[in-house]
């Protein structure tokens, strides 16, 4: 049975059913066959787009408009049909400008939108490495989205996002050609984190090492969850003298590393885990939630009346706060509902009270001199960076019990949400330094790879060579690109996890194992064993 014969095909997400695809009514992420259908119709269209487009002569609409799109297609960002086919309208409208740009004067044309089942249908090796492509550059509109909000962009990158696109609509393009424009993906995407990297650090500052409370403390409060600091920031302007306080959730507690976000003393702490427990850890809490990026599962009707969403997050029946950004109907609500009416101490998910962000790569590598003579005299043996997406499947305690288990002269890099699975144990130091170090966000990848290439710098090797084990768990597209952007880079060695990617196929799976050293993880205990060489 062809993808085209089910009610929805989709096999971008880590959950995917069975290992699939998801093909029913409802995805396990919770949108519907009618959503699925409108995001294929939109990315189809915006494929159409690109092979109209002038690449030489790229307006600004047109960039901004494929960035915002790929983004809206991403898992667990836009649930609502209603807004997907206005940004369908948009692009339509804009394949007409640019086709009328190309030959001034002519009739209206009549667009024939590419039809995705060409790609969900293909041969399976086309099909995984176009979806590698499609989805990669899904994750990278969204750190390109970020970016632009804090006003840079980079041309070569938004000519890539089109060029990527128009590519899907090439039927005979090879394995070696697409599996390039793949790679291709990765280093655009670094390219994509260093500017975003860029904004973040110039806007709020460089992220320096803080403790961060998991007390909710009494009185009224808001939860933000996602990626984008700017709307943070801007409710907290908007906050600032009314005695509300606003926490952190999911991604966002990085922000308190920001010295710029960090000087608002009504950002008080971060409240709950990673995305997907959201439905349990938001019922009945007498607060509003923002939701900025991805990371949204369907509200339940326990807090369905407390929750925003901005930017290109969108869900029926939510009040969605527009680019104005004025968050007064979630200030009004937290000031009616008046938090708690005493402190509440939460924990993290191993009993923790507090966790510690803000070791970007400025931090880290003001440390170098001393890393490197403790690598040197072998008072510090490895390091391993155990970051990524969280999620709900199960075995997902792996990364919890594989960081219990490293050396105790080993350093844990870590980033994004996975770290919720082990950033409130206690690791102690090494050398003077903390052994678990968050890095940040799942962008902040860009902040791990820097610290990497000026270590294999100290020691004049290859990144391959340095004591760094790379142990990843992936969830959605971000992850996505990241990976590629490690496959640009030439690592090797990188195991990966719960379960691999659904959309690759048999041989391209074989080709990274072959070229890459990919690996599924098996058991901390296993794979603890291999990384050290037996010992341990």
């Amino acid at each position: 049975m062809t993808a085209s014969e089910h009610l929805m095909f989709c096999n971008q997400c880590e959950q995917t059913a069975g290992c699939t695809g998801c093909m029913g009514r409802i995805g396990v992420c919770g949108k519907s066959a009618d959503v699925a259908r409108v995001q294929d119709e939109l990315t189809g269209a915006l494929i159409e787009l690109a092979c109209v487009a002038d690449e030489d002569a790229l307006p600004e609409s047109t960039w901004q408009l494929a960035i915002e799109c790929l983004f809206a297609t991403m898992t667990n960002v836009n649930f609502d049909a209603d807004s997907l086919y206005d940004l369908l309208d948009r692009v339509r409208a804009e394949q007409g400008r640019a086709v009328f740009t190309h030959h001034p004067g002519s009739e209206v044309p009549i667009i024939a939108d590419y039809d995705m089942n060409r790609i969900w249908d293909a041969d399976e090796d086309v099909r995984s490495l176009k979806s590698l492509i499609l989805f990669g550059i899904r994750g990278m509109a969204a750190y390109a989205y970020h970016a632009l909000v804090l006003g840079l962009a980079k041309d070569e990158v938004n000519r890539f996002f089109i060029r990527a696109l128009r590519a899907l609509a090439v039927d005979d393009l090879d394995a070696g050609e697409l599996l390039a424009l793949a790679l291709e993906v990765g280093e655009k995407n670094l390219a994509v984190m260093e500017m975003l990297d860029r904004a973040n650090t110039e806007t709020y500052g460089v992220p320096e090492p803080t403790e961060v409370s998991l007390t909710v403390e009494r009185g009224p409060f808001i939860v933000v969850s996602g990626h984008d600091l700017y709307d943070l920031q801007q409710l907290l302007e908007q906050t600032r003298g009314l005695g509300i306080n606003v926490y952190t959730h999911g991604e966002m507690l990085p922000a308190h590393g920001y010295p710029r976000l960090k000087a608002y003393p009504h950002l008080k702490g971060n409240f709950g885990t990673a995305w997907q427990n959201q439905q349990k850890e938001f019922a009945g809490i007498p607060a509003p939630v923002l939701f900025t990026t991805n990371c949204l599962m369907p509200p339940r009707p326990s807090y369905v009346d407390r929750v925003y969403t901005t930017e290109v997050v969108s869900y029926p029946g939510l009040t969605h706060i527009d680019e104005e950004r004025d968050f007064s109907p979630i200030i009004e609500q937290a000031l009616e509902l008046g938090g708690y009416p005493q402190d509440m101490p939460f924990a993290g998910i191993n009993g923790g009270t507090t966790v510690t962000t803000g070791f970007g790569h400025d931090a880290a590598l003001a440390q170098a001199d001393r890393i490197v003579e403790a690598v040197k005299t072998g008072a510090i043996s490895r390091f391993f960076l155990v970051g990524g997406c969280d999620g709900a499947r199960p075995g997902r305690n792996y990364y919890t019990e594989f960081v219990r288990q490293t050396p105790q002269d080993s350093i844990v890099l870590t980033l994004a949400c996975g770290k919720y699975r082990f950033n409130d144990l206690d690791l102690g130091t090494v050398a003077g330094l903390p052994r678990l170090m968050d890095m940040g966000q799942c962008n902040d990848a860009f902040g791990a790879v820097q610290v990497a290439l000026a270590l294999a710098q100290a020691f004049a090797c290859d990144v391959n060579e340095l004591p760094l084990s790379f142990v990843l768990s992936w969830y959605e597209q971000k992850a996505v690109c990241i990976l590629l952007t490690l496959l640009h880079l030439g690592v090797r060695g990188i195991r990966l996890g719960p379960t691999l990617p659904a959309f690759l196929s048999p041989n391209f799976l074989s080709y990274l194992v072959e070229h890459y050293g990919i690996a599924p993880i098996t058991t901390p205990e296993e794979d603890l064993q291999t990384i050290l060489g037996g010992q341990r």
